[in-house]
């Protein structure tokens, strides 16, 4: 079963384009959607998980139309939205067996052993009888994750899953998420490049609502040796440099400011060549230098 997403548009009452002509594929495994804070990652998984209208385009998931089917698309969904609401006196054993319900697993047995077995996947089972007002960021995260794993869905959509968690807890939803991402669709829409590296075999770059690359994050990587030049300059020197050369990033290092360029040969002798990462090719895509140059095993497309 595939996810395919055609010409998907949005636009919002107050004119903002939200979507633009969206196309990608997705099959089963884990698919990392990048981009940042109001690229239009959270509309594209409001639509997907039926819960708002497209403009224009169409979505399918097998034979499902994702924009018509929404009863039959909600039986084989899950969804971790960024913010979502927990009752805090409810237990979690509680709520998870309430929300079994309403999913349609009415054989108590079944639901009981379903409630058990989400709860032993999401490493929450010893604080089953623990009020959810008392869970952790991390504990929470995880809920949400066995919440959305209710009836064994073949499309999981999460949201922003690890903003906030300390690296303990992001580790152990990393490992959850990879061992989740075996058998379904799993898109996991961010703004952190460092979990799209760690847990996507294949990735999509949106901002501004389109979308700019997708491939598998080694190849992009790829399209980058030899093109990423590094330098410690003083705070003072950045403005200038900025006006002169296509700086993708920069950042303080050891009480000084570390600047990436993209660049075909070294700006001059006092740059250094840089391995470049995953990091360094989200920013040069956002920048527009990657988005320019299609490439074997990539797709680009110039905004």
């Amino acid at each position: 079963m595939e996810l395919r997403i055609q010409n998907l548009s949005k636009r919002y009452p107050n004119g903002t384009q939200a979507l633009q002509d969206v196309t990608l594929t997705i099959k089963p495994g884990m698919f990392g959607l990048l981009g940042p804070n109001g690229a239009g990652k959270s509309t594209l998984m409001r639509t997907l998980a039926t819960l708002q209208e497209a403009d224009s385009g169409g979505a399918s998931l097998g034979d499902l139309d994702v924009l018509k089917d929404k009863d039959a698309v909600r039986r084989v969904l899950g969804y971790l939205p960024q913010d979502f609401g927990l009752y805090p006196k409810v237990t979690a054993e509680d709520l998870l067996t309430h929300l079994a319900t309403l999913k349609g697993i009415s054989n108590a047995r079944e639901r009981k052993q379903v409630v058990d077995a989400l709860l032993q996947q999401t490493n929450l089972h010893h604080a089953r009888r623990k009020q959810l007002g008392g869970f952790s960021g991390g504990m929470r995260q995880r809920f949400g994750i066995a919440q959305a794993l209710l009836g064994n869905p073949k499309l999981l959509i999460v949201d922003e899953p690890t903003a906030g968690l300390d690296p303990e807890e992001r580790v152990r939803f990393h490992n959850l998420l990879s061992e989740i991402g075996q058998d379904v669709i799993v898109i996991l829409s961010t703004h952190i490049v460092s979990d799209v590296r760690d847990l996507c075999p294949q990735m999509a770059v949106l901002n501004g609502g389109k979308v700019l690359l997708t491939g598998a994050p080694e190849d992009i990587i790829a399209r980058l040796d030899g093109r990423i030049w590094k330098k410690f300059v003083d705070k003072a020197e950045l403005p200038k440099l900025q006006a002169e050369l296509p700086i993708i990033s920069h950042r303080l290092l050891m009480g000084r400011t570390l600047v990436h360029v993209f660049s075909a040969g070294a700006p001059d002798e006092s740059f250094a060549p840089a391995v470049p990462d995953l990091e360094d090719a989200y920013f040069a895509t956002i920048k527009g230098h990657l988005a320019q140059e299609p490439a074997s095993g990539v797709q680009a497309i110039a905004g």
